[in-house]
């Protein structure tokens, strides 16, 4: 049994899946940060100073300044706010794995035509 994890462990796509996903995670903080220390600011600029990210529904229909407030409280909130940030998140990081994946295959071989029959 442990010859065969070490022939597992030795193949090529494991080491590859453990190097993606440690870049993967990397990628991950640069995307927030970027979300989070760049763009969202702006959004708010552009809302007049309106933090997004902090943006809630209390479901009892109470108002409170911040979403920990309304937890601490014990209330549920409909936090949409930090919906669209993790949104906006998604979106850069599909986009930039598009770019990513599109430029790697500009540079594969195409395949060979079929043979005629």
């Amino acid at each position: 049994m442990f010859g065969e994890f070490k022939k597992f462990v030795s193949l090529g796509n494991v080491l590859d899946l453990a190097i993606g996903v440690i870049i993967g995670g990397a990628f991950g903080k640069i995307v927030n940060s970027l979300v989070n220390d760049m763009i969202m600011p702006l959004i708010g600029l552009v809302l007049r100073g309106v933090n997004v990210a902090g943006q809630f529904i209390a479901l009892d229909g109470g108002q409170y300044v911040s979403i920990e407030e309304a937890k601490k409280a014990g209330v549920g909130v409909l936090a949409y706010g930090s919906f669209l940030q993790n949104t906006l998140d998604f979106l850069i990081i599909a986009f930039v794995l598009f770019m990513v994946v599109k430029q790697a295959n500009r540079f594969k071989k195409p395949d060979a035509p079929a043979p005629a029959a």
